[in-house]
């Protein structure tokens, strides 16, 4: 009788020894790409309490964990969930209430899209954007004729692609007060026969933009989650939102308060004197979706317009050299300032004159090594004497593989070909650091990061040309583009020890595609698709219910 009190007994305790933990969320049958430190690559996940369990095989998993949802992934591939390291998401929901003007062909297609946007949207100031004259055969700027002649009293304002050069009509130029000859530091007003053409160039935009109705609080909601969805369908669970005014941020954050964005930010805040006192006056702020503590400054224009500062004239117009957006005096004075506050400064450069005259100025604070991580934005043309700065000091480039693909049609003409190979170098941009995160700038490019990491790796437009990829020195290896997209976009935002790698404790967000990205070629990397996307354990998107 002992003996079989004994053995039950016993047996009770193997049992109780094997009882399955709780998990609200177990993934099996995958094949993980955790990015942790040696890039180990398991089968399984558990997530409870938007948090990861444990990463391991199926088995070991399956043996431990009991999930309130299972999912057999039959095989296919879990990556950490995709972060933009640089990106306008607010702008982009902004861009979602104005006409799409991508991939025109023509001005006159522009028009046509324009005036059938009007139809539907009848009041008000008319926006859109997303045209680039160098996709059209006649590739040069605009003039604001045929847009008078459609609109003579309803103010237009039509934006370039990059943001950085937009066409007005004359109701818009005169409710801005716009005039011929007008002075303007770090940008352009165009003129033709002592009259304003319409064609506003950087800083020269604002004095229209400074013009239009605020979205309501109501609208910016709507257009905020139609934003956030789109982006959970390409994969992404965090955004870097670049240059936001604080009012934004106060309206994302009581979004994200009650439940109604999901989408995970870091936000740097704009350049202008009243982000900084309100900054200062309430410190940095970190939530569990949230982050503000960095400020977003321009150094220059765009390539594309022309507004790139460069330290030779462009090949294509040998008169002009751009220009900085601010004296060198101001970005020296918000170094100074953000240093001595220990905040991040990000700042936008694009010609190789812009990215000198910022790294400079970062080097005269920083002093060497150092765990700041203050930000080039874009890093664009950068002159080859000045690439060892980045290393030198700590800076980190901060750039979007799709710029390169967009931009090579032309890039050649505006730079000549000796100064082009110093142009969207990405290699030789990882090797000053070690690290490179990467972004898309979506809504000047697409947001998905699968193009992001398809421009990297392959260097090719969606055709596959060229053959051989576009300055296939610069291209980045597939490990080094995931990591671009998870833990080192992560790190540039100082939360790699929250996100960017699926491991036990990190926040579990993650993306699921049909694709294993590590061994893909060309084509199939091209038509990738996103199945499922998870954000602090909660499937935020799934294919499936698509």
């Amino acid at each position: 009788m002992k003996r079989i009190l004994y053995t039950i007994a016993f047996s009770g305790f193997l049992i109780s020894c094997k009882q399955e933990e709780a998990a609200d969320l177990l993934i099996y049958n995958a094949k993980v790409y955790t990015v942790d430190d040696s890039f180990r690559v398991a089968e399984a996940v558990a997530i409870r309490d938007g948090r990861i369990l444990a990463v391991g095989s199926t088995q070991e998993l399956k043996e431990r964990y009991a999930g309130k949802e299972e999912i057999d992934a039959a095989g296919k591939f879990i990556y950490p969930g995709f972060i933009d390291a640089h990106a306008h998401f607010y702008g982009y929901a902004q861009s979602l209430q104005k006409a799409n003007l991508v991939g025109t062909k023509s001005w006159e297609e522009v028009l046509d899209k324009t005036r059938a946007f009007a139809a539907s949207h009848t009041e008000g100031w008319l926006t859109g954007r997303g045209w680039d004259q160098n996709d059209w055969e006649v590739k040069e700027f605009p003039v604001n004729e045929m847009l008078d002649s459609l609109f003579p009293d309803r103010p237009v304002l039509l934006t370039r692609v990059d943001g950085h050069a937009a066409i007005a009509n004359s109701r818009a130029l005169e409710l801005a007060g716009i005039r011929a000859g007008q002075a303007l530091t770090g940008g352009e007003i165009v003129v033709r026969n002592g009259k304003p053409t319409g064609l506003l160039i950087d800083n020269a935009v604002d004095l229209v933009t400074s013009r239009i109705p605020a979205y309501t609080a109501a609208q910016m909601s709507r257009a905020l989650k139609e934003a956030e969805q789109n982006c959970f369908a390409a994969g992404l669970t965090s955004i870097a939102d670049c240059g936001l005014d604080f009012e934004q941020v106060v309206l994302l954050d009581s979004l994200q308060q009650k439940g109604a964005l999901k989408m995970k930010l870091n936000v740097m805040l704009s350049d202008v004197p009243k982000n900084y006192e309100w900054l200062f006056r309430r410190g940095k702020m970190e939530t569990e979706r949230l982050r503000v503590a960095s400020f977003k400054v321009y150094a220059d224009g765009a390539l594309g317009s022309r507004g790139a500062c460069l330290l030779q004239p462009y090949s294509d117009h040998p008169d002009h050299h751009g220009a900085l957006l601010s004296r060198p005096e101001h970005f020296d004075s918000v170094a100074r300032l953000l240093y001595s506050r220990g905040l991040q400064m990000c700042t936008h450069a694009i010609g190789d004159s812009g990215n000198r005259t910022i790294l400079n100025i970062y080097a005269k604070y920083l002093r060497g090594k150092n765990e700041r991580r203050w930000r080039i934005e874009h890093a664009q043309v950068v002159h080859p004497a000045d690439f060892a700065l980045f290393g030198r000091y700590g800076i980190v480039p901060s750039v979007q593989p799709t710029h390169a693909t967009s931009d090579m049609y032309w890039a050649g003409q505006r730079l000549g070909a000796e100064r082009e190979r110093g142009a969207y170098a990405y290699k030789r941009l990882l090797q000053q650091n070690g690290w490179l995160p990467l972004g898309t700038d979506f809504p000047v490019e697409d947001i998905a990061p699968l193009k992001t990491f398809y421009a990297a790796v392959f260097r090719m437009d969606a055709k596959g040309y060229p053959e051989g990829g576009y300055q296939p020195a610069n291209a980045l290896t597939p490990t080094e583009t995931l990591q671009g997209i998870t833990t080192w976009a992560a790190r540039a935002s100082f939360e790699e020890k929250e996100k960017g790698s699926l491991k036990q404790g990190m926040a579990a967000d993650l993306v699921m595609l049909d694709t294993d990205l590590m061994s893909a070629d060309a084509a199939k990397t091209r038509a990738a698709k996103v199945l499922m996307t998870v954000v602090q354990g909660e499937k935020v998107f799934s294919a499936e219910r698509r």
